[in-house]
């Protein structure tokens, strides 16, 4: 059966959650994922170097025995995050990089920005010490269509810092736009975007037609077939401003299935599948390594993984179970919906 080699790969943008939760989830990225920029949206929030640092041990204490995982840790960037003790965290290699939630964009952000005014002196000593920002680029003014969230936020927000801080390093996290790949791609300074497995595979269609799909809903949300298209040309197109981040988020199927589901897709245990699936559409299967596994890592000023992974085509469709049984309730992995012929070996 054909076979792909590539340098193993790391997810610049996952949810582990804690507890429980993350010891169910976690050996699902560790299987195939070597380190994983860590989303600090817990309740409360990881908003302090000693919160992050606890976080991390808590992480480590939940690896099985036989695995290894790096979890490169963040920051929750609130209007009154502290900057010493900020700087003090990425000088002691801590943290890797600050997320900006706006208040209320996506999960437990409700500690999120609202004025950026306030946050500017973090921003500059940031760019001064070369700290990268990490950015949910969605705006949560009610009057603006979910569907237009992204595009507005890069004309008002993210457009307007960049040029302001043309020296910090920022990163558009899961991007769902055409709009958002424009950006990335034009714009002077210091910027990469992260693409997400199953923004490469969904649009609004297939979130909408025929009934609603729990499962398919997210934040960013999928938008028209023509911004998958732009996402998949990006992904495809060997720019090292794009490269992965799963934003793997898992929730248990009550709190999916609700009245007023949580948005998150969990996608780490077929992530790899995938973009195979992906990239072997595309006839571009020889760039998947720099997607998933070199251009990340330059943008964070970190080296490739040295070690290898390898796919494997199978003639019968490849199987997953439905769900991961986590102590607090099942989670449904993600499925878009038609066969997945690549796996990991």
């Amino acid at each position: 059966m054909p076979t792909l080699t590539i340098r193993r790969p790391d997810d610049w943008h996952l949810h582990l959650r804690d507890g429980r939760m993350l010891c169910a989830v976690l050996p699902e990225t560790a299987r195939h994922f070597v380190r994983a920029l860590v989303m600090p949206n817990l309740v409360p929030p990881v908003v302090t170097g000693a919160q992050a640092r606890a976080y991390r041990r808590r992480i480590l204490a939940a690896l099985p025995k036989d695995m290894m995982f790096e979890p490169l840790m963040t920051l929750y960037l609130t209007e009154t995050t502290d900057p010493d003790d900020m700087a003090a965290a990425f000088a002691d290699g801590l943290i890797h990089a600050v997320k900006l939630y706006p208040a209320g964009a996506t999960t437990n952000s409700a500690s999120g920005v609202r004025d950026m005014a306030r946050i500017r002196p973090v921003l500059e000593r940031m760019a001064r010490i070369g700290l990268p920002l990490c950015l949910h680029g969605e705006v949560t003014t009610p009057e603006v269509d979910i569907f237009d969230r992204e595009r507005v936020f890069i004309d008002t927000v993210l457009a307007p810092l960049c040029r302001d801080l043309p020296e910090l390093k920022v990163t558009l996290e899961h991007i769902t736009t055409a709009d958002g790949i424009a950006y990335v791609t034009e714009a002077t300074g210091h910027i990469a975007g992260t693409i997400t497995p199953h923004h490469l595979m969904l649009n609004r269609t297939h979130l909408l037609a025929g009934g609603i799909r729990p499962h398919y809903y997210c934040l960013p949300v999928a938008k028209r077939a023509e911004h998958q298209m732009a996402l998949r040309r990006a992904a495809i197109s060997s720019n090292p401003r794009f490269f992965l981040g799963t934003d793997s988020a898992p929730h248990t199927d009550a709190a999916k299935e609700s009245s007023c589901g949580c948005a998150g897709c969990f996608t780490a245990p077929v992530a790899l599948s995938c973009l195979a699936h992906v990239f072997e559409a595309h006839g571009a299967l020889d760039r998947l390594e720099g997607f998933a596994a070199r251009f990340g890592p330059a943008h964070y000023g970190l080296t490739p993984n040295l070690a290898t992974i390898t796919l494997e085509r199978r003639d019968a469709p490849v199987t997953y179970p439905d769900t991961l049984e986590t102590g607090v309730g099942p989670v449904t992995l993600f499925n878009p919906g038609h066969p997945l012929y690549w796996r990991v070996v």
